[in-house]
């Protein structure tokens, strides 16, 4: 029976990310009715359609969603295979997801360091709330992800990495908080839905009979932090965030539990590691 081959897995994969069969064809120097034929020749050994033609553009089927991350995974293992015949070291593309907080705050210097040791090796990194970096791993678009307590992923690898201290910020101005009925008019700044520091202060809020009526979503710290000195409402972040962007005179810390104030980074990956990722696990696992 006839396998797909990794140079139809690579066509496809360049289609997708550029778009189209003509810029895919000027990126893999090839003439375009090439392309548009070793498309097609995938299609027909799948059964499927793997795009949907819109004018000079081509969006992803549903079959071609699916086939996606198995040809990023195929083709990475193809990669790591050459490289590790090649040479001891790691090589290629290394794509790694991480919450804000944490490429904020800790992943300076283990990259760098990371860098140093693994020139070959080019990071690709990605960040967002634990909930959507977890969909991303088991989907193998990324190969690892830092992410945060809670989370529940049993069928992934996981391994904790970093310690954080979370507290309540608010306006200097706003009164020490010591319980949940302090913020029952205030408004909550967080990052969307997934994020697993949100769904702590969520949980301590309802226990307390509070429900946060009203609510704003940032994709960022800073700006996050900047709408709570300004008086907007009330957030949680890691005490070294604060510390990274130098606002921790910006803004008033309110101590939190301590169920919820210690807080640990883990880890994440699905399956064997690549090459790249058991470089980085065994760094980690150094002092």
């Amino acid at each position: 029976m006839r396998t797909i081959d990794l140079d139809s897995l690579e066509i496809f994969r360049t289609v997708v990310a550029e778009g189209g069969v003509i810029r895919a064809a000027d990126k893999l120097n090839r003439v375009q009715s090439n392309v548009t034929t070793r498309i097609q020749q995938l299609e027909e050994r799948l059964g499927q359609k793997l795009f949907h033609r819109q004018g000079r553009s081509l969006a992803l089927a549903p079959a071609g969603h699916k086939l996606l991350p198995y040809a990023e995974r195929l083709l990475r293992l193809a990669d790591e295979a050459e490289s590790e015949l090649r040479s001891d070291l790691p090589f290629g593309t290394f794509r790694l997801g991480s919450l804000e907080s944490t490429a904020g705050s800790r992943l300076a210097p283990v990259l760098s360091r990371f860098h140093r040791l693994y020139p070959g090796v080019v990071v690709e990194l990605a960040t967002g709330t634990t909930g959507a970096l977890l969909k991303r791993v088991r989907a193998f678009e990324l190969e690892a992800a830092f992410v945060s307590e809670p989370f529940a992923a049993p069928e992934l690898e996981s391994m904790p990495v970093f310690d954080e201290e979370l507290v309540l910020i608010t306006a200097r101005s706003v009164a020490a908080v010591g319980r949940p009925g302090d913020l029952a008019d205030a408004t909550l700044i967080a990052f969307a839905p997934g994020c697993s520091y949100r769904r702590l202060l969520e949980q301590w809020l309802v226990k307390g009979g509070v429900s946060a009526s009203r609510s704003l979503e940032f994709s960022s710290y800073q700006a996050m932090i900047a709408c709570v000195a300004a008086g907007t409402g009330f957030a949680i972040v890691p005490v070294s965030v604060l510390k990274a962007l130098r606002a921790t005179a910006d803004v008033r810390q309110h101590p939190l539990p301590e169920r919820i104030r210690g807080n640990r980074t883990h880890l994440v990956w699905q399956g064997t590691p690549s090459v790249a990722l058991a470089r980085l696990v065994e760094m980690l696992q150094k002092p």
